[in-house]
């Protein structure tokens, strides 16, 4: 078996994988001072429910964009797991390549949502990763990592908007019955979803224009879904991409 282990900003995203075969996959939060033994209890309890063996996990494939966390997971992997992870980042083979002005500072999880998009649907394709941050990755016919954007997250504009507007509050991340909202709390939905799904649209329809046509975009991430609802701009939705190209990078670079 394989884990494999997204770690993001907000939430870490494991998987177990046999071959490609998905067995069980979770999701925790992110805390950056907790330290390898404690998450290596988690994560014996986490495969104790799901029927899981520990001990026949053959292999580990790790992106992190929290620094403090590689080493702790780089620990958990040799001690608990007892095998030598493969972890993104330069050096690694990703099977793309890169014309990109610093391709040392690509996200690890970027990367991976990349190569399982182009995988799974040729070039050119869009990726988008709807997380902490909404990110934008392109990649051409001949799969070329030809750049991307970055907006804030869903999340992180709502905690903005409740924060430091003194009367505006929390609310629920759903669709509005119609985009002119009749009360505050629909308001905010249709200027949260509604307002990202434009912003997918316009970013997208630009990314077309600059590929010379139109190419399938493919979305992940906690709110992918609910976006992919609200515009014809996405392709698809695939949950659990990440922890996919997590695992295609992996085959790449075991060392059997």
């Amino acid at each position: 078996m394989l884990l494999t282990v997204d770690i993001g900003n907000t939430n870490i995203k494991l998987g177990v994988y046999s071959g490609a075969e998905l067995l069980a996959h979770w999701r925790l939060a992110t805390e950056r001072l907790r330290l390898a033994d404690e998450y290596g209890v988690m994560i014996h309890n986490l495969f104790g429910l799901a029927g899981l063996d520990p001990r026949a996990v053959q292999g580990c494939a790790i992106s992190c964009v929290v620094p403090p966390l590689t080493s702790q997971f780089r620990t958990l992997s040799r001690t608990y797991l007892g095998v030598e992870p493969v972890i993104i980042g330069p050096g690694i083979a990703t099977g793309l390549r890169y014309e990109i002005d610093t391709p040392d500072q690509l996200g690890a999880d970027r990367v991976a949502n990349s190569l399982a998009a182009f995988r799974r649907y040729g070039g050119p394709v869009i990726a988008i990763a709807f997380g902490t941050a909404t990110a934008f990755d392109v990649i051409t016919a001949e799969g070329v990592y030809v750049g991307g954007a970055i907006a804030p997250g869903i999340g992180i504009a709502a905690d903005a908007l409740f924060r430091l507007a003194a009367r505006l509050y929390q609310v629920e991340l759903a669709r509005p019955p119609q985009v002119i909202g009749k009360n505050t709390v629909h308001y905010m939905q249709s200027g949260l979803i509604l307002g990202y799904a434009g912003l997918v649209e316009g970013l997208v329809r630009r990314m077309h224009a600059e590929l010379g046509g139109p190419c399938t975009v493919v979305a992940t991430g906690g709110l992918a879904e609910v976006i992919a609802g609200e515009t014809d701009a996405i392709t698809a939705v695939e949950p659990y991409l990440t922890l996919d190209g997590l695992r295609m990078i992996y085959e790449m670079n075991r060392k059997d």
